[in-house]
């Protein structure tokens, strides 16, 4: 078992309606130690895919970005909700529906931070219907890049996004994968 399987059963919650809530060390405070070793997962996950840029959706996959891109030694680009003028026009955008949230919100991302010759690392926190993955990839290809892979820090495998972003040929790989949450007990993939 792995640190962030440990402090899921340590420190995670599980609500009504499958919501996993991780916000005591993951998305609201955040336990740096843990994402360290999650970056360093993450990196000998995809290290032999010659990775130059790691890509995420604000605001909770950036501080786990930031952590994997640390080894692989590449910036980080974070796609922003919404429009904004700092951004700027030229942009690309996708629409994605939240899970958590219920609600579908435009993502975009400055054409001046992907190019072509670029072989990208989506990095997010949760999988459950693979939409964020999805929208990230629909940006990807517009700006000609390669999508390398997606690394989740946790995927609802009892929902269908993983199975849809593998049957989509997309190299999906979790650090934490859960089977179940019936009752609050988690039980993880082996």
């Amino acid at each position: 078992m792995n640190s962030l399987q440990k402090k899921i059963l340590t420190d995670g919650t599980v609500l009504p309606g499958n919501i996993l809530k991780v916000d005591s060390f993951l998305n609201h405070q955040i336990d740096i130690g843990l994402l360290k070793d999650m970056g360093k997962d993450f990196y000998e996950l995809f290290k032999s895919k010659n990775i130059t840029k790691i890509l995420t959706v604000e605001a909770s996959g950036i501080a786990i970005a930031c952590y994997t891109a640390e080894h692989f030694k590449v910036p980080v680009v974070f796609a922003k909700k919404g429009r904004h003028k700092n951004v700027g026009s030229d942009v690309f955008t996708a629409e994605v529906f939240s899970f958590t949230k219920g609600t579908s919100y435009e993502i975009a991302v400055s054409k001046l931070y992907l190019k072509p010759d670029d072989r990208i690392l989506i990095i997010d926190d949760f999988l459950a219907n693979g939409q964020a993955v999805l929208g990230l990839q629909k940006i990807i290809n517009e700006a000609g890049a390669v999508l390398c892979g997606a690394g989740i820090a946790i995927t609802k495998a009892f929902q269908p996004g993983e199975k849809f972003l593998l049957d989509a040929g997309i190299d999906v790989k979790s650090l934490a994968a859960i089977e179940s949450m019936e009752n609050g007990n988690i039980v993880f993939r082996d």
